[in-house]
């Protein structure tokens, strides 16, 4: 990994000149700059990101980044992590990814930038190797929801593969062989590893589907109607649905509330996350459970003590989820 010696000497420069110019300082001249800035791209070299804002003193504030904070999901990460912060003394400062590299990369660098002496990131666009990158820089990092093995001791994650093995085999156990999956058509690992859980369930029990059963759409409502909707126009043999997440399911009980098929009588729905809406929607919903508040409460005390210099208790950072039953899976007919 390049220095800024290294940059220095690419540049023709002194340390003080790339100082100069990676601070922004008025005294550094047009020229400079430029050869500067050319001998960084030239070599990869990135500014420690921590080295420059907390050089001076670090602040009472944690950081963390989540795909949208509107999201209710998120909103209950973002709780569990202040309720955390303020037992601490700390407050809590929050930035929104949006599953975008750009948006992720910029929003970590301005909780740095707003020194943020721990951060709880959520990042799903960013690679392992950038990841990497900023927890060498900042000792209080830790990753959720993602596994990253060359720094696992600081990622609290969920077994998302035996979440959707769960869902799948619980409509098996009831009878149900014409299953189809209602997925994110977001490219992260967590719909990659839930579609193979499902189809892991499925092979386990001799059923072969076609790939038909297998429909995507945005994460949301909206999206779950969408996918719901598609299953329906391809005349498919469905009595149960596995769904990426709760809202999703919302969305497909609405579509065929509107096309007249009763849930669970003809279509049992099984959803993820056990958010709030799953206890509100008709009928209330079997879902699996994403013990998302315990997973940040957790990420931020282990965040505060790496911050601190602290040693690590060894334990597990994988969490499992559980099956909630309610009332919208029933045997099959």
């Amino acid at each position: 990994m390049a220095t800024i010696k290294d940059v220095a000497r690419e540049a023709g420069v002194s340390v003080a000149t790339v100082s100069r110019v990676i601070n922004k300082s008025p005294k550094a001249s047009k020229k400079s700059i430029k050869s500067v800035t050319q001998a960084m791209a030239l070599l990869g070299y990135r500014p420690n990101a921590n080295a420059r804002a907390l050089v001076s003193q670090s602040t009472n504030t944690i950081g963390v980044l989540v795909f949208d904070v509107s999201d209710p999901f998120f909103g209950t990460l973002v709780k569990a992590v202040d309720n955390i912060a303020r037992e601490n003394g700390k407050h809590v400062l929050i930035g929104n990814g949006n599953h975008n590299a750009e948006d992720e990369r910029h929003a970590i660098e301005l909780l740095i930038n707003n020194r943020c002496e721990s951060l709880i990131i959520h990042s799903k666009a960013l690679s392992d190797k950038e990841l990497i990158s900023y927890a060498n820089e900042v000792k209080g990092l830790v990753i959720i929801n993602r596994y990253i093995p060359e720094i696992k001791e600081r990622c609290v994650y969920l077994d998302n593969y035996r979440g959707a093995y769960l869902a799948t085999e619980y409509l098996i156990r009831h009878g149900h062989r014409n299953i189809a999956c209602i997925a994110s058509l977001h490219k992260i690992e967590d719909v990659e590893q839930r579609v193979k859980g499902y189809l892991a369930a499925l092979n386990d029990h001799q059923i072969e589907l076609p790939k038909s059963y297998l429909e995507y759409g945005e994460p949301d409502s909206d999206g779950g109607e969408c996918a719901m909707t598609n299953l329906l126009a391809k005349s498919l043999p469905v009595t149960g649905v596995v769904s990426y997440n709760d809202n999703m399911a919302a969305g497909a009980l609405s579509v065929l509330e509107d096309n007249g098929i009763q849930v669970p009588n003809q279509v049992s729905v099984i959803g993820f996350d056990d958010g709030l809406i799953a206890r509100y929607v008709h009928p209330k919903l079997t879902t699996i459970r994403y013990p998302i508040q315990m997973m940040a409460e957790k990420a931020t005390r282990l965040s505060l003590q790496l911050a601190k210099g602290l040693p690590i208790e060894n334990e597990p950072m994988k969490f499992s989820p559980t099956l909630v039953r309610r009332n919208s899976v029933e045997k099959a007919i």
